[in-house]
């Protein structure tokens, strides 16, 4: 299992995951209303993809916090 990543720096990458997942679900719905099925398939699947990578760098950050500083 790779190191834990300080928890500022977990905190810091699922606030950019979550951005990246809220923008890709706002172009999956302007792609829906402009009738373009397949490309707004495409956004869902990222946002789902940036979804999961939030709940993951949430996880890491909470791991790391409670784990406690980590020496030598």
């Amino acid at each position: 299992m790779p190191p834990l990543p300080p928890p500022a720096q977990a905190r810091r990458l699922a606030v950019y995951a979550l951005a990246v997942c809220l923008l890709a679900v706002a172009a999956a719905v302007v792609s829906f209303v402009q009738g373009s099925m397949l490309i707004g398939i495409v956004w869902v699947l990222l946002a789902g993809l940036s979804s999961n990578m939030t709940w993951y760098y949430v996880k890491r950050g909470r791991a790391a916090r409670d784990s406690g500083p980590v020496t030598g």
